[in-house]
């Protein structure tokens, strides 16, 4: 698949951004000392809600006609991306509610601070999970048809948003919480470990073939002719081809920024190793995304001289 620079930066942002309001309201709402300071929230609730609107402008950019937009609305039955555009609106009253509360009453958990927060922090896992479901939903596509799909859209979405967490609540506070500091270590470590287990999984030779595709299966099948003579929607969308020892280099460099140097960062207790950490793995995510679209192979292809996607 083409990878579109607009959708990349909109599933990274994003789901940083919601992985951090999430962590951040439930680490608030559930009594982590470090998080009941109204400046550290404050400041994450922002930064989160400018990753979040960022990104979610990033992906209009990706269409023919972005004024038309407001027509993802109009499938919530049976469209993921629907789902995702009427949750993504949703979240945005119970987010701004719940910050404007932290405005007015500080820290204090309140009847109103509950509502508006386990809601925000709901909405945002639904639209991240619902995000994710626009691509595991396609049985065309092997590589996204998993549930490994979601798994790491949410994995890595809260690990960068603990990342971010964790440098907010120590730049803001000028200490470091030991509780942030550790979980960011456990997510970077989730999150490598379900990255590596999709990249596993996506290597295995079980996608369809020229003869699975046209259902003869009892002889050999070989294409006479390519599906197009000239150039069309579906070769440049779908027809992405990557040299296979780049495609190896940049997962070894997506495997680097992403978890290993956060990971060795995360080691040492200073506030401005926490902030370049979590922009590494900002950075490193970005080569992920990338890599999921130009790994993904569509049956199509079959049809311009694949033998297995």
């Amino acid at each position: 698949m083409h990878p579109a620079f607009s959708v990349l930066v909109f599933t990274v942002m994003s789901g940083a951004g919601y992985g951090l309001i999430t962590l951040m309201i439930l680490g608030h709402l559930l009594g982590v000392p470090q998080l009941q300071d109204s400046n550290v929230l404050l400041s994450g609730g922002i930064l989160g809600f400018v990753l979040i609107s960022g990104g979610l402008l990033s992906s209009t950019l990706h269409l023919a006609n972005p004024k038309n937009a407001w027509r993802s609305f109009s499938r919530f039955k049976t469209s993921w991306l629907s789902r995702e555009a009427v949750f993504a609106v949703l979240f945005y009253p119970f987010v701004l509610a719940y910050l404007a509360n932290v405005w007015f009453n500080g820290a204090e958990v309140n009847g109103a601070a509950v509502v508006a927060g386990y809601g925000a922090a709901a909405l945002a896992m639904v639209t991240l999970f619902c995000t994710s479901m626009i691509y595991a939903s396609l049985k065309t596509i092997r590589q996204w048809n998993t549930s490994l799909t979601p798994v790491n859209y949410i994995a890595l979405g809260l690990m960068s948003g603990s990342l971010l967490l964790a440098a907010v609540q120590a730049t803001v506070a000028g200490d470091l919480s030991s509780v942030l500091h550790n979980l960011a270590i456990g997510l970077v470590i989730l999150g490598a470990a379900v990255k590596l287990i999709y990249l596993f999984w996506i290597g295995k030779p079980a996608g369809s073939t020229i003869n699975t595709a046209t259902g003869f299966t009892q002889a050999s099948v070989r294409l006479l002719d390519q599906g197009h003579t000239a150039n069309g929607f579906l070769n440049n969308e779908f027809g992405y081809t990557v040299e296979a020892n780049r495609l190896m280099r940049l997962r070894v460099l997506m495997v680097g920024i992403a978890f290993v140097l956060p990971f060795l960062l995360l080691l040492t207790s200073s506030a401005g190793l926490l902030a370049l950490a979590a922009i590494l793995t900002i950075i490193g995510l970005l080569v992920e995304r990338w890599l999921f679209f130009a790994e993904a192979r569509h049956v199509v292809r079959l049809f311009h001289g694949d033998q297995r996607v």
